[in-house]
């Protein structure tokens, strides 16, 4: 039976109602849900939404424990029975028992992969080890192989599991109803039915339910688990808010934005999911490498059982006992697990900690990328202008920054918002302005209490005094950008503004010096202020003058030269660059769908200091992988060579060489997680300078900008 589901009310009322035996499939939108047995108590697939039932979800976990429970039980009780008394056939059938039960499974598991895919599977190994120590009358050797390889897998499911719900949990932190505000008043609802524009209510401790924008009430918001800031974020009017985030002291109401299935919640757990299906090329050389590895091992097996025995003559019984120790040692369970395992814990940590990484192939990557290259613009600085100088040629300050801020009100230029920011600051009123002209590529030019008045370059002026354009000089080359303001007469005095630096940017890229790595500022500046920008942050080269294209050109240029390179900007305007570069990581995402979409890497605010916390975490990470295999390849091959003369037991090679490898593999990787952030020095740019002079004065007298302490 088939039906439509309009709303959550409904379709809570259909699973409580549904008959015992049922199979009910309800449709809601992307939504599907399957009832059986009538079970009412469903969880949520984190990505896609869909129900599952809870028995399904916990098969992992509870069927395997019962399983390991009840074989161990029998073995441990077979075991005694032979030791004390003389039932050798009750001892002999409680050994069968105990290995029937799990090893059902495991039988299955082989058949499985043998029948549908024509593929010799590690199961297979276990399964021919097993029933060989039974027809060689090593009954408690071959059950004790199934039950411990059985505990195996059960830890290597575990482990897979636990990340999947890792990532789940990210999914459960945005709350599943919401308090919307509508026209009979308060209204509780599943967020299912928010629609975009109607407003929810967020209380003190409560989390926001979906995304949206703050239209009245103030708080601060402790936004950890999309963008891993440990500080909460002051939230007001306007401000944009996140599913999954948790309110603090104050009341917010919230204009919804995004569906539930839209908010940034969902899409950095359906990116996390995701990051698990692109696979490093070491994963990659594994999996070809355990296809040829199975078959081999059974085929030298072979030769050990039968070579000894046909050839040279000796005891048959005790070479096929070395070739089934062979077999089970051989299994390569911990290598094919050291890769994914660690690569998983990284990338769900690093989601944790507010840095995307869409594959571990690009985890693999940024451990041997020698070089990072970076936009000036929004990225190392703030990408907001704002006054440094104003500086005089006879007219007063405050007359110069009167006429500019008038012109520039006029104005699209980038520069227009902080001349008018510093006049509004200051208490400058605007004055009328009439016959407003832009002067393409030189400036605008507009009339002001009846007198006509130029704010732009030096191409207005004609014939500037030399010490005016020295005085002008001086301030471009300290890095900033300047405005000029006469008449036709001659230049009043300057303006001068500069991007701010980001706080974290000097000693990120300190930290990444120390790390080795070398960085590179890509801009469209000219190369004065490029020059300056650089100096003042530290940075080892810079490329000036750049357009989108020749971005892409320098990239290029950066990789004949030192290999990998990895491009960090804003994720908008530099998307082609981004593309371009082995690694893209746009920073700053939160509130970008197109970022998100365009980055291998996206870090989801504008914290610099999380370049050099990637950079350690995948160090972190290929080295613990380097440690996994090395180890994993060191112990089978040693008990590998050990098996021949006989020193190793079926028991002893799967309770060390494989249950024992596989729970130091996975926990060795599961350190990678606990790699944090360490913390940056912050720096302030030093107080900028109001007034000065240009022209016929002492250079003394331009006051610049002090450089970051």
């Amino acid at each position: 039976m088939g039906m439509l589901i309009q709303n959550y009310a409904e379709l809570i009322k259909i699973i409580k109602t549904a008959p015992a035996g049922s199979i009910t499939l309800i449709s809601r939108g992307v939504t599907v849900l399957l009832l059986k047995k009538g079970k009412a108590n469903m969880t949520v697939c984190p990505v896609c939404e869909r129900f599952e039932e809870d028995a399904a979800a916990q098969t992992p976990l509870r069927r395997p424990v019962l399983v390991i429970a009840s074989s161990g039980l029998i073995l441990l009780s077979s075991l005694l029975i032979g030791m004390t008394t003389g039932w050798r056939s009750l001892a002999d059938l409680l050994l069968v028992t105990s290995a029937v039960i799990p090893g059902f499974a495991i039988a299955r598991e082989a058949a499985g992969m043998l029948y549908e895919k024509k593929r010799f599977s590690i199961d297979l190994l276990i399964v021919v080890a097993a029933v060989g120590a039974f027809l060689i009358d090593h009954m408690a050797e071959g059950a004790t192989v199934v039950l411990l390889y059985f505990i195996a897998e059960f830890l290597e499911d575990y482990s897979a599991e636990r990340a999947k719900r890792s990532v789940a949990s990210l999914m459960r932190l945005a709350p599943e109803v919401a308090t919307v505000l509508r026209t009979e008043g308060e209204e509780v609802v599943h967020i299912h039915d928010v629609k975009p524009g109607e407003i929810v209510l967020v209380r003190p401790g409560e989390r926001v339910p979906l995304d949206g924008k703050v239209r009245a009430g103030s708080s601060s918001v402790n936004q950890a688990p999309i963008t891993g800031e440990s500080v909460p974020v002051a939230k007001s009017p306007g401000d944009e808010v996140y599913a999954g985030t948790m309110n603090g002291e104050g009341y917010l109401e919230v204009e919804v934005t995004k569906t539930s299935q839209e908010s940034l919640l969902s899409k950095i757990v359906e990116l996390v999911d995701g990051a698990r299906k692109k696979k490093s090329e070491r994963e990659k050389f594994i999996e070809r490498f355990s296809k040829l590895y199975t078959p081999s091992v059974m085929l030298l097996a072979l030769g050990v059982a039968t070579i000894p025995t046909l050839i040279l003559g000796l005891p048959a019984k005790i070479w096929v006992y070395r070739s089934l120790v062979l077999l089970v040692v051989s299994c390569p369970c911990a290598l094919a697990i050291s890769t994914p395992v660690t690569m998983v814990s990284a990338i769900t940590g690093a989601a944790r900690k507010g840095v995307l990484i869409k594959g571990s192939i690009f985890v693999e990557k940024a451990s041997r990328t020698r070089v990072f290259a970076f936009d000036k613009t929004g990225t190392l600085t703030e990408g907001r202008q704002r006054v440094a100088d104003i500086v005089s040629a006879g007219a007063p300050e405050d007359e110069i920054l009167s006429i500019a801020a008038s012109l520039e009100s006029r104005s699209e230029h980038p520069l227009a918002k902080a001349v008018i920011e510093e006049a509004s600051r200051r208490g400058i009123g605007l004055r009328d302005v009439e016959d407003f002209k832009a002067l393409p590529g030189r400036g605008i030019t507009g009339l002001v209490g009846g007198q006509r008045f130029f704010v732009g370059n030096l191409t207005l002026f004609d014939d500037p005094p030399p010490d005016v354009v020295d005085g002008i000089s001086r301030l471009q080359e300290d890095g900033k950008s300047v405005l000029i303001v006469g008449t036709r007469k001659g230049i009043l005095g300057a303006i001068s503004t500069f991007d701010t630096l980001r706080q974290d940017a000097r000693g990120t890229l300190h930290e990444l010096d120390a790390l080795g790595i070398r960085t590179v500022m890509l801009t469209g500046d000219n190369s004065r202020t490029a020059r300056a920008v650089a100096s003042r942050l530290g940075v080892h080269e810079f490329r000036s003058d750049l357009l989108p294209q020749d971005k892409l050109k320098a990239l290029e240029e950066l990789s004949r030269t030192y290999g990998s390179v990895a491009m960090v900007g804003d994720g908008v305007n530099d998307a082609p660059a981004l593309a371009r570069a082995d690694i893209g990581i746009a920073m700053g995402t939160a509130g970008s769908d197109v970022s998100l979409e365009t980055a291998d890497i996206a870090l989801m605010d504008d914290h610099l200091c999380k370049i050099p916390y990637l950079i350690r975490l995948s160090k972190k990470t290929d080295q613990v992988v380097r440690q996994n295999v090395w180890v994993s390849i060191l112990v089978k091959l040693s008990f590998a060579i050990l098996a021949f003369p006989g020193f190793v037991t079926l028991w002893l090679a799967v309770a060390v060489g494989d249950m024992g490898l596989s729970l130091a593999v996975i926990l060795n990787a599961m350190r990678v997680a606990s790699t944090k952030p360490q913390p940056i020095v912050h720096t302030r740019e030093a107080p900028l300078s109001s007034a000065g002079t240009i022209g016929a004065t002492p250079e003394t007298q331009v006051r610049l900008p002090g450089r970051p302490g």
